[in-house]
């Protein structure tokens, strides 16, 4: 038991002292204890001491990221609560520790973090469970890695300025365990918080780039070392991959990642991101479709068919493997891929890019935010008025459930609501192969629709509900021939759009 402890902060040079020693003695003398004490010349009163801290001085700010290590025993642990301690009274400052975190069970993520249904996406996004499906999913439906990346995010909402880790990242796999290094350094630093982080590993320095490193031995030997406190470049595990030529057969490795459909329409390139022989991330270019909300506001307003297919890619699917979300791959991706794609515009219209700013940072420019069309928003009131959550119609389950209890006239309503707000988006789902087919032959076809293509009708109409943000490159400037068309354009558009650096 700790017979000795004297800790003392200093205010104003923010030097913590500490001295901290263990005695030992036998609390009853049973026969075994008896036993050894002769065989071995010891006597039943005698304490012995331990000292494991020794006038120790450590300077510690409320930004700094510690990285405590040493053998299991060591002191690790002792040191990390005194600090713990000190910095609650003495520094007066908030703490969160992660062992005190205790999620909500058996409730979606996105209804457990965040004040507001934007802030839960940001919060899940910057921990890398930015996965549609991993909003939906309980915390106990999460692995080790994704639960630890989890309470990441719940220290990050705390607003704590001290988040504290016993045994850090102890229980994950080294991979997965240097990611989440990588990701809470950078998280911490860009938010101003200091991280106090003990664990008997010493493989996560390159990753966590610690300010502060403090190696325990047994004993009252130590060593303390103090650096820059900068944010790691690069993850260790970014550095061991490469951008490669890439198949339909890479995509499709990965496409159960991606919340969106996996049948991707006219691929012009596709390029993946491999450690080794592991696929890591796929991108996919494809050929433009013959609109798309944003693009007048860049390009020429008449440009043919054949044109836009020569000079424009459009960026269909980016996708990380779940395991490597947060270290910047999918920039990496983007980066190292738009001058490869074939043509010398690329763009992209996606929702996560609202939530997680990847496409930006690998050198797409934002342009606009597109607003959900008219048809949609007068569908969505019918639905509602016929009892439809409309989060839920991206599920068809859920649809179908609730088209079965419509009565005919709710549905007759429902089938002349797609007739009446029809947009181009429904005709294509109906006539995939002729996308603009006739609004005739698209009406007799959604009046004898069964319920089960009824509810993947809905499920487009849930599409076309999110807002999407149109983004884009250009590999040169051919010529400013579009900019009379950008300033004419913002007149009329709501948008953010910045000046094009080109």
């Amino acid at each position: 038991m700790i017979r000795k402890m004297r800790r003392t902060y200093d205010r104003l040079s923010g030097k913590f002292t500490f001295n901290i020693a263990y005695e030992t003695a036998a609390p009853k003398p049973s026969e075994r204890v008896v036993a050894v004490a002769e065989g071995f010349g010891l006597g039943l009163d005698q304490w012995e001491k331990f000292i494991i801290y020794d006038n120790v001085e450590l300077n510690i700010d409320p930004t700094d990221i510690v990285y405590i290590t040493g053998d299991s025993g060591s002191g690790k642990s002792v040191l990390l609560k005194a600090l713990e301690k000190d910095i609650k009274g003495d520094m007066g400052l908030s703490t969160i520790n992660i062992a005190d975190i205790q999620p909500e069970l058996g409730k979606p993520l996105i209804e457990t973090v965040g004040k507001t249904l934007e802030e839960g996406l940001e919060l899940l996004s910057k921990v890398g469970l930015n996965d549609a499906f991993l909003f939906l999913r309980s915390y106990e439906q999460l692995s080790d890695g994704q639960k630890y990346r989890y309470k990441i995010a719940k220290m990050m909402e705390s607003k704590a300025q001290f988040w504290i880790m016993d045994e850090a990242m102890a229980t994950l796999d080294r991979d997965t365990a240097k990611i989440v290094a990588y990701n809470l350094q950078k998280l911490a630093r860009q938010q101003g918080k200091a991280v106090l982080a003990a664990t008997t590993h010493t493989d996560l320095f390159e990753d966590l780039n610690p300010s502060v490193h403090i190696h325990k031995r047994f004993g009252k030997e130590i060593t303390v070392n103090y650096y820059p406190n900068k944010s790691a470049k690069e993850c260790s595990l970014a550095k061991e991959m490469q951008v490669e030529e890439g198949t339909t057969e890479d995509w499709r490795e990965l496409a159960g990642f991606h919340y969106r459909s996996h049948k991707i329409a006219g691929p012009r390139r596709i390029f993946c991101l491999k450690r080794k022989d592991e696929l890591c991330g796929v991108i996919v270019y494809c050929y433009p479709p013959p609109t798309c909300f944003g693009r007048r506001l860049v390009l020429p307003k008449k440009m043919s068919m054949k044109e836009l297919n020569e000079k424009l890619s459009i960026i269909s699917r980016v996708v990380v493997h779940p395991k490597y979300r947060t270290i910047g791959l999918g920039v990496k991706l983007v980066k190292e891929t738009l001058a490869k794609a074939g043509t010398p515009y690329v763009e992209m219209p996606a929702v996560m890019a609202k939530y997680n700013p990847f496409a930006e940072r690998g050198g797409l420019q934002k342009i606009i935010e597109q607003p959900s069309p008219k048809e949609a928003l007068k569908i969505a009131e019918i639905l509602q008025q016929l009892g439809f959550n409309i989060q839920l119609l991206g599920s068809e389950k859920y649809v179908l459930n609730k088209l079965q209890t419509l009565s005919d006239e709710g549905l007759e309503k429902l089938r002349e609501a797609f007739i009446k707000h029809c947009h181009a988006r429904f005709m294509k789902y109906f006539f995939c192969h002729i996308p603009f087919g006739r609004k005739e032959v698209y009406a007799k076809e959604v009046m004898k629709a069964s319920l089960e293509r009824l509810a993947r009708l809905i499920k487009v109409c849930g599409f076309l509900l999110q807002t999407k943000v149109y983004l884009f490159w250009l590999k040169r400037n051919p010529q400013n021939y579009y900019q009379n068309s950008i300033e004419e354009s913002s007149t009329n558009h709501k948008t953010d759009l910045k000046p094009l650096i080109f």
